[in-house]
């Protein structure tokens, strides 16, 4: 049989379509949509990556890669594999940004996939109408972002293998550095350290309570703006108090008042940043808890139509929004609200997060006419807050700008026919809602309160005479900067181009996963061993560790997207500088011997502290007169879930003789194990309930599954809303 007849003899045996996604979730809703000709599976995410055991980047051959299935992946590729070779054709539909483009490009090598039969379809929302329009129009894997997500890869391969390497050897294991989240971790520190060396400044203010000259009741608040013209600055009670004698024997007169009126505009729909800045304000959710939710409201949720996605793609940083989802916005709220809260053209929102990428929509409800609470009963108690949270932003940033009326009141004081103090109040009173009707922006926790809305004013009228009911000066100090929250460093991220909408979330976990960041009331400190590896890397490496460089690499990879730069010559310009570094870094960075003591002696030898070492298994608590004692202890690392046994203790990560990780609670008696709880798993125990008979204690069987200890039930780990991802022991 000749080549061209066996060609068509293959093809002829051919049938139906393939279509690959990433997450299972993912897959049952887009099957929903497609007809039975359509087969469909999930990748489970990235299908290949670099080798985890070396660099696994050739730096001297254009730093080319070497990808590897991984053992955990290699069941799916087989299955992706034997289905692609028996369908006509196959359609890449995973995630609409670089990442995604990129599992699309290694399911087509790891799984052996004949290009010929490849197609791509991107849809940024999981919708009937959304997943036919893709499919209508699907076209070739783009290496433009193929190549950036390659390049960006290897990037943080270079800079986190090495460092971590190093990190390894000269202070200890189990650390590790990045190209983003060291920078992170730089941040948290910079902000600590302005806080300790900040030195409070002292000045005061002075306000007086006025009224009526016969109404005393009607009273208001106006503080002093000026002196003699001037600006002032009062930076002690001795420079206030001549001032206080005069102010107290001085008459109070309205010199101006101003009445007019502002408007408020509603804030833009959802990014990935702004939502999970609103989130852990509103919700105090984790960024990591934020994404989990937002991914299974995106994938789909059970519905009375059936599966279906609820939300937009929710990794973005662009605050467009589609022609047809504004119009379908504007006749739902003029039906709801009336007309009178529709702005007279449709909004345009201008992204502002510089560095900007991904070009497709804000985060939004895929059907607007989907309220929160027609479908509660679907949704657990978190994804219904979520939900109403992007629901409302999205309706409130389509609805007209609420009106207020402002008024200004000036008013001069002074004794003998003198005017040389100026007092100020203002004030404004809301006339129309408009957007306020369905939501308002949490206020930052770090912001002023400056909110003069709701003050009351008596009527009064230009020259005429107040009494003076009480004067009110008082002390202050300058405040340093506060402690960043997940929110504001993630916001503060952004305003500096550092890391992307799908890094975010992963850099807080990791650096409070490797303990240089903690969180205490919201709040990021550095811990110790933050501080050292920090401080070691901003000597050895000042341009990975330097705010501007790390965002003129993204930038960078920005180009490499866009078809404005090639990706080799960027790595190759950042290695041979890095490179540099290294080699010195190699050469004269010492080694550091730093373990935290726990507060107590050592029970064996009577005279050594105990501390917190590290070994093959992690930490544990030894002598730190080791090797002349060697008195060891388990450390007891408490998960954050409570017994399901006993109820008052805790569960702790304990680990046997051989090291191998086992849970159990903290009432446990080693002296009379009979006496106290005997509460035991080999399975890592979650801090959530069983959403089956909702009072079971969860484990973890496995990376994706979990079961309940109480009715045996199983659930997926993706759809539960986990503030991280735990590995299970």
């Amino acid at each position: 049989m000749s080549k061209k007849n066996a060609k068509v003899s293959t093809n002829s045996r051919r049938r139906g379509k393939l279509v690959i996604v990433e997450s299972p979730a993912k897959a049952r809703t887009v099957s929903r949509f497609l007809g039975k000709e359509y087969t469909v599976r999930a990748s489970i995410g990235h299908v290949r990556d670099l080798l985890r055991s070396r660099l696994s980047v050739d730096v001297n051959n254009d730093f080319e890669p070497t990808y590897r299935v991984p053992n955990e992946k290699r069941d799916v590729v087989k299955e992706i594999k034997t289905t692609a070779a028996k369908s006509k054709e196959v359609y890449l539909a995973t995630d609409p940004d670089r990442e995604g483009e990129a599992i699309a490009w290694h399911l087509v090598h790891a799984s052996e996939i004949d290009p010929h039969h490849v197609r791509r379809v991107v849809f940024h929302e999981i919708t009937e109408e959304a997943i036919k329009e893709a499919f209508s129009h699907p076209r070739d894997i783009d290496m433009k972002l193929v190549n950036a997500q390659q390049a960006r890869r290897i990037l943080d391969r270079l800079v986190g293998y090495n460092l971590t390497e190093l990190l390894w050897d000269r202070v200890r294991n189990r650390l590790s550095a990045g190209r983003v989240q060291s920078i992170a971790v730089r941040m948290v520190i910079d902000r600590e350290r302005e806080i300790e060396s900040f030195v409070p400044e002292e000045y005061w203010t002075i306000e007086v309570e006025l009224a009526k000259q016969k109404d005393k009741k009607k009273s208001f608040v106006a503080r002093l703006v000026k002196i003699k013209d001037q600006d002032f600055a009062f930076r002690s009670e001795a420079e206030v108090q001549p001032h206080l004698a005069i102010l107290q024997r001085s008459t109070y007169t309205v010199h101006e008042i101003k009445r007019g009126t502002r408007q408020r505009r509603p804030s833009p729909p959802f990014t990935t940043s702004t939502l999970q800045q609103e989130a852990s304000r509103v919700f105090g959710f984790t960024s990591s808890k934020t994404m989990s939710i937002a991914q299974q409201l995106y994938e789909g949720i059970e519905l009375k139509e059936g599966v279906t996605g609820l939300i937009t793609y929710m990794r973005t940083d662009s605050t467009a929004v589609a022609a047809e989802a504004q119009h379908q916005a504007r006749i739902f709220v003029g039906k709801t609200y009336g007309k009178d809260y529709l702005p007279e053209t449709p909004p345009i929102y201008k992204t502002r997060t510089k560095g900007a990428q991904e070009a497709h929509e804000a985060i939004r409800p895929t059907d607007v006419r989907r309220t929160p609470d027609s479908i509660k009963d679907r949704l657990s108690r978190d994804q219904f807050k979520l939900y109403s949270l992007i629901w409302r932003r999205f309706v409130a940033s389509q609805m007209a700008n609420a009106v207020y009326d402002t008024l200004r009141v000036d008013i001069l004081a002074g004794e003998k026919g003198t005017t040389p103090y100026l007092f100020r109040a203002t004030g404004s009173t809301i006339t129309f809602q408009g957007f306020l009707v369905v939501y308002e922006e949490a206020r930052d926790e770090d912001a002023e309160n400056d909110n003069d809305e709701g003050l009351i004013f008596p009527d009064m009228t230009e020259q005429e005479i107040l009494q003076l009911l009480k004067l009110l000066p008082e002390q202050h100090f300058t405040q340093p900067p506060p402690r960043y929250t997940e929110a504001t460093l993630v916001k503060a991220l952004e305003e500096r181009g550092i890391g992307r909408p799908s890094t975010y979330a992963p850099i807080l976990s990791v650096i409070q996963d490797r303990d240089y960041v903690i969180r205490k009331e919201k709040r990021l400190y550095p811990t110790d061993t933050g501080k050292l590896v920090n401080d070691l890397l901003v000597e050895y490496f000042p341009e990975v560790m330097n705010y501007d460089f790390t965002a003129n690499l993204e930038n960078q990879l920005d180009d490499v997207a866009d078809g404005d730069r090639e990706w080799i010559p960027v790595l190759r310009d950042f290695y041979g500088s890095f490179e540099s570094h290294l080699d010195t870094a190699k050469k004269k960075m010492p080694r550091v011997e730093r373990e935290e003591t726990i507060g107590r002696g050592c029970p064996e030898c009577g005279r050594g502290e105990l501390i917190i070492r590290y070994g093959r298994w992690g930490k544990f608590i030894g002598c730190n007169r080791y090797p002349d004692c060697n008195y060891t202890e388990p450390y007891l690392e408490a998960i954050g879930v409570p017994c399901p046994v006993c109820g008052d203790g805790e569960i702790i990560a304990c680990r046997t003789k051989r090291g191998k990780i086992f849970y159990g609670c903290t009432n446990y008696n080693r002296d009379n194990p009979e006496a106290g709880c005997q509460f035991t798993s080999w399975y890592r125990p979650l801090p959530v309930k069983c959403p089956t008979c909702e009072v079971g204690t969860l484990v973890l069987k496995t990376s994706k599954m979990a079961e309940c200890l109480s009715c045996s039930a199983r659930h997926r780990v993706e759809e539960l809303a986990l503030e991280e991802n735990p590995e299970p022991a």
